[in-house]
């Protein structure tokens, strides 16, 4: 087991190296979640997410022939960046493994840090054989993402930083994939407030380290896509397993869609960008799934903000529809002239502003009527219900699409 020892070396090790980043007290997601949060955003660190810290403290421990023989590592993207970057700086030669699927901005950050990318599998652990497999033919040294006390020490780094920055934390909500950061937060947190809940935040499509838990056992899970690729991992870690079972309080999951509000929601409000994986603790918060933490001193780990900027697009476009600020609607007119201007000054008279029109005769139920398709950008819900009212209050047959 890692031990706050190891967490306080591995913070000596690191400190010049990385970004102290800020965990400032959020008011518009208190008020949201109903307790006093607050937000540590190593989405800041130089490659845009929480993992520099383990793989520094790995690299930096690391012999002479050890480094001499080359890194090699598998990542779904943070990882990679990480290894990547400080394996540069150290003058190491690096090679990383990545899904086939991993964002396209990743795959060129990676490279960019000066690595040979490998793009193998659909999956981390389809990438992580690939690297295993590599590793022996090409001699090379494997430095895993999460498995590994040295990984799981430096990770432990954001655990002290958030003690000393949050007074009075009662509790810690941490992203869980393979397990590493759970595990190092979860190793200081309660060496120095054993008082404070730490508790790991999953994606319900692939909630690996949640499934192990409740099996008192490691299980390995079924592919399955999620919005949170950076946590998309079937099957925890051994080391980290033994960490959560020991000191992780409790463990959640929220949906994709939870997760694509929670990545709106920080874009919006907080004016900072999270990747799903990253975001997994907002969602949490925002959508109560800890109703027992309301009024209480909670940070949320912002693990990361490696989002593919056509993602981003999807997941606003998504949001704005769940929040009922872009709707779309279907009007049923009679097909004579006039008919597109009597609506078009309803929808102008009530402020909303019309994103798109398809006017179709060859859909309609009935001969000599027409459909009118409209996308709307309204301020919501009760502005969208105040639109469907004054069309029908003038006789249009109008359905929410």
């Amino acid at each position: 087991m890692v031990t706050l020892k190891d967490v306080l070396a591995a913070r000596e090790r690191v400190r010049d190296a990385l970004y102290l980043s800020p965990c400032a007290r959020t008011e518009t997601l208190s008020r949201v979640s109903g307790t006093q949060a607050f937000l540590k955003l190593d989405n800041l660190q130089m490659t845009g997410a929480y993992k520099e810290r383990g793989a520094l403290n790995k690299l930096l421990t690391l012999g002479e022939a050890e480094r001499a023989r080359g890194l090699i590592a598998a990542s779904a993207g943070n990882h990679a960046q990480a290894v990547a970057y400080h394996a540069g700086r150290l003058g190491i030669a690096a090679t990383i493994v990545m899904p086939e699927t991993t964002p396209i901005m990743k795959v060129a950050n990676t490279r960019g840090h000066g690595a040979r990318v490998v793009l193998s599998g659909a999956s981390y652990d389809e990438a992580y054989s690939e690297a295993r497999r590599l590793e022996r033919e090409e001699g090379l040294t494997f430095v895993h993402p999460f498995d590994d006390e040295l990984v799981i020490a430096g990770q432990g780094t954001l655990g002290l930083e958030v003690v000393e920055q949050v007074p009075g934390l009662d509790a810690v909500l941490v992203p869980v994939g393979g397990g590493g950061l759970v595990s190092g937060v979860a190793v200081a947190v309660k060496a120095l407030a054993p008082h404070v809940k730490v508790i790991g935040v999953e994606a319900e499509a692939l909630a690996c380290m949640q499934a192990a838990v409740e099996a008192g056992e490691l299980v390995t899970l079924d592919a399955a896509s999620t919005l949170a690729d950076g946590i998309a991992v079937k099957r925890a870690g051994e080391i980290t397993f033994e960490h959560v079972q020991s000191l992780v309080d409790d463990i959640v999951t929220v949906t994709e869609e939870e997760i694509a509000s929670a990545i709106l929601y920080l874009l919006e409000k907080e004016k900072t960008v999270a990747e799903g994986a990253g975001a997994v603790s907002v969602a949490a918060l925002m959508h109560h799934k800890l109703p027992r933490l309301e009024g209480k001193r909670v940070c949320s780990v912002i693990s990361g903000g490696n989002i593919d900027v056509n993602v981003v697009a999807r997941v606003i476009e998504r949001g704005l529809v769940k929040d009922g600020r872009l709707v779309r609607i279907n009007i049923r007119l009679l097909d004579k002239p006039g008919q597109l201007t009597i609506v078009s000054g309803i929808i102008s008279g009530l402020r909303a502003n019309v994103i798109e029109v398809h006017h179709s005769r060859a859909f309609s139920e009935k001969f000599g009527d027409t459909t009118l398709l409209l996308t709307l950008e309204t301020r919501g819900p009760e502005h969208v219900a105040e639109i469907l009212g004054a069309l029908r209050e003038l006789g249009y047959q109008v359905d929410r699409v």
